[in-house]
């Protein structure tokens, strides 16, 4: 048996009192503690008796996300064990789970274990699909996890009625125990847990009234705060195999080509602690008894590589740049796909009273995240694969890495550790993965291997975020207000790229979301999408096309402002007649700040400062920012970020608060900062020396206000932060008189107006 065990020292307990992570059956059988009542998979059964065990004798092929027996372990201490469909990455899905599941359950959330499930039918509660993504990890399975709380708890109360010869309608539930107030007798869950688990559960099981919630709706403290606070959480850069090797990776300099020759391969094979060299695609490994010793040697390693391509997607030419990219989308000539059209957009510009015209544009950005990629592969004696490696979606994982291993996908078991935080990372982008390295390393070396990129390497080979541009022209009548606009969105997404063959649709989603689908009352409309090709590895980057779309837009809406004469925050409330929900909510924005002013005005510090205002509507959300800035040496300073949120319904209003603000610095990063410059076909920086992230000097305050409208539950990971570009960029149109048009603005030089 394999024993997986952090590299930091650990107790005789792992985080949050588990066993350490030993290598699992080929059916994901978990520990099971003798009477444990098992809502769990991977019964030592044959697959009938464990049907029938499970869902009685006359049982179909379960619902994904219905089966209590797929999620749950109740163990003798009555303490639950949960094996969560989602991964946790620090956006709290773990805690917000433990608290629906235990609100229906009767059991306080912290005494829920949470891991993430391994692959299986079970977990794919959305419409057949497994992700953690898109914020939506929630509001896809509130339902279903309240559900699933309270049929477990409807079978132990049965269980209890049998032990105790009671009706079942004597007993109530408290805390994780069944009670029979007439006689005073109580029974623990744990006590229950052997007798339930042989009775089938019942699909008519009533819900909580919302009145009745102890727990939902409220700022229960998460669950691996302990262990992130002490340094116990373990993640993947955390683990190891007994055996292992450390591999080191060195990739082409330019993506699509391949080693061709390395000069000094013998010298490198001949220093300290050095097992072996491996030629891979696009790339070039050294495996060794620790990571420093294989890193060190890759760095001493003399690769020649094969030419770059001319043209295509496969790989990026040494001519290519960022500079020439933004340059074929601005003059693409091309027709695009109407995304949206309402009205008669022709007629309104036909007769309008003033043309306002403007292009938008916003960079590569990277990932940057602090947790750099790595990967565990370990091939067992059956030939059999285990995987530990940072991932969104297990069950895609394990597809693509049995197709890399040569194996069926049910003789691979991902192991989904938590994740150093998400921002679309994690999801397959081809070569940005370093876990089929790990396995054409394990399947070459014959032993387990631990492939961990260095910040350089992840920095070269990092999925980004698509360049992106969008051309506006809106026309205004005789009032000033806005009746027509034409928008067009230039350039390719990620669900394009990668989830094509899936979605089949004309429009890339991900190219035109924040564009589309706008509350503002503006009758005449078009937006087309235009899709042009990069040849750079794209991906999902927070809040998607949002991240860059809701800049462009609200921006422009504010120029529509200025075009007609209205103040910005009263335009977009005359816009928003038809919705109240918005106006309710750009409101509370605007009381969370003190009153809307647009400024310049001094401040008490005697800075002279101006404020701007967004709202967008990402991932069934909707937020509305007001951002106040000043300048310092020809650079933007921002003070505050008011937020106010509306996700419809909270299961943790902490947790909330927190993704929120996270988002808020990440959206304000990008605004001042963060661009990945191509130029000869390669990026230009290769670590945070070159690529600045917001630090806490620029930090400013951030207030948030959540708004429960009621309407259907929302996303939380990413609405935070769309709304910041946009409302900082507009601040600085005010204090300055300069509208920017292109991110970062650390590319412009501002000054007072």
């Amino acid at each position: 048996m394999t024993v997986v065990t952090p590299i930091h020292p650990a107790d005789p307990r792992a985080p949050n009192g588990r066993e350490p992570v030993r290598n699992l059956s080929r059916r994901g059988v978990l520990g099971i503690a003798s009477g444990a009542l098992l809502l769990g998979v991977g019964l030592r059964l044959d697959p009938a008796a464990a049907q029938t065990r499970a869902e009685g004798p006359a049982a179909v092929a379960p619902k994904p996300g219905t089966r209590v027996a797929a999620f749950l372990e109740i163990r003798p201490d009555s303490s639950v064990h949960l094996l969560s469909p989602f991964v946790e990455g620090g956006q709290g899905i773990n805690t917000g789970l433990a608290q629906t599941i235990g609100e229906e359950l009767d059991l306080d959330p912290a005494r829920f274990v949470v891991d993430c499930a391994p692959p299986g039918p079970d977990y794919a509660v959305v419409n057949g699909l497994r992700m953690t993504g898109g914020s939506f990890s929630t509001r896809s399975s509130f339902e279903a996890m309240r559900r699933l709380g309270a049929t477990a708890r409807e079978m132990l109360l049965r269980a209890a009625a049998a032990k105790l010869a009671v009706p079942q309608a004597s007993l109530t539930t408290e805390d994780g125990r069944v009670l029979h107030r007439a006689s005073g007798r109580a029974l623990a869950y744990g006590e229950l847990a052997a007798a339930a688990l042989a009775l089938p559960p019942r699909d008519d099981v009533p819900l909580k009234d919302p009145k009745d919630f102890r727990w939902i709706g409220q700022p229960v403290a998460r669950l691996d705060m302990r262990d992130k606070s002490t340094g116990r959480a373990t993640y993947a850069i955390d683990l190891k195999v007994d055996g292992m090797l450390h591999a080191a990776v060195v990739h082409a300099p330019h993506l699509g080509t391949e080693p061709e020759a390395i000069a000094n391969e013998a010298a490198v094979r001949a220093m300290p602690g050095i097992h072996s060299v491996h030629r891979l695609p696009g790339a070039v490994a050294v495996t060794a008894d620790s990571w420093w010793r294989a890193r060190k040697a890759v760095e001493a390693l003399q690769v020649s590589w094969t030419k770059p391509a001319a043209e295509g997607l496969a790989s990026v030419s040494a001519a290519f740049s960022s500079v020439a990219m933004l340059g074929a989308l601005r003059s693409t000539t091309q027709p695009g796909i109407p995304a949206e059209q309402e009205g008669d957009p022709a007629a309104a510009f036909k007769g309008a009273a003033k043309i306002v015209e403007a292009a938008y544009d916003a960079p590569y950005l990277a990932h940057a995240q602090l947790e750099p990629p790595s990967a565990i592969a370990h091939f067992q004696t059956d030939g059999s694969l285990d995987l530990w490696l940072p991932n969104q979606m297990p069950e895609l994982f394990q597809q693509i890495s049995a197709k890399v291993a040569g194996l069926q996908p049910d003789s691979v078991r991902i192991h989904s550790p938590m994740l150093g935080g998400f921002f679309g990372r994690h999801f397959y982008y081809g070569p940005a993965n370093p876990f089929p390295q790990a396995i054409l390393l394990a399947k070459a070396t014959k032993r387990p291997v631990r492939v961990l990129w260095s910040r350089e390497e992840e920095f070269g080979m990092d999925a980004v975020r698509p360049l992106g541009f969008a051309r506006f022209r809106a026309a205004l009548g005789p009032d000033g207000m806005p009746v027509g606009l034409q928008t067009a969105a230039v350039g390719e997404g990620p669900i394009g790229r990668w989830f094509g063959s899936i979605f089949k649709s004309p429009v890339d989603s991900s190219v035109v979301e924040g564009l589309d689908k706008k509350p503002y009352a503006i009758p005449n409309r078009r937006l087309d999408y235009v899709k042009v090709a990069q040849p750079v590895t794209i991906a999902f980057w927070r809040s998607v096309g949002h991240s860059m779309n809701d800049f462009f837009y609200e921006s422009f809406l504010d120029e529509i402002a200025e075009a007609g004469g209205q103040d910005p925050f009263a335009l977009r409330m005359a816009l928003l007649k038809d919705s109240p929900r918005h106006r309710t909510l750009l409101q509370r924005v605007a009381d969370l700040a003190g009153g809307w002013k647009r400024g310049p005005f001094e401040a008490e510090d005697g800075t002279r400062r101006a404020r701007g205002v967004s709202m967008a509507s990402p991932f069934g959300s909707e937020t509305a920012t007001i951002a106040e800035v000043s300048l310092k040496d020809g650079e933007a300073r921002v003070h505050d970020l008011w937020i106010a949120i509306d996700p419809g319904q909270v299961v943790n209003p902490a947790i909330v608060k927190r993704q929120v603000e996270g988002a808020a610095a990440l959206g304000l990063s990008a605004t001042l900062l963060e661009q990945v410059v191509y130029e000869g076909g390669q990026r230009q920086a290769r670590n945070y020396d070159a690529y600045p992230i917001l630090d806490r000097e620029r930090m400013p305050r951030v207030q948030v206000a959540i708004v429960e409208s009621g309407a259907p539950m929302g996303g939380i990971g990413e609405p935070g932060l769309p709304g910041v570009p946009p409302a900082v960029v507009n601040a600085v149109a005010a204090l300055t008189g300069q509208r920017v048009r292109s991110l970062p603005l650390s590319k412009a030089r501002l000054s007072g107006a």
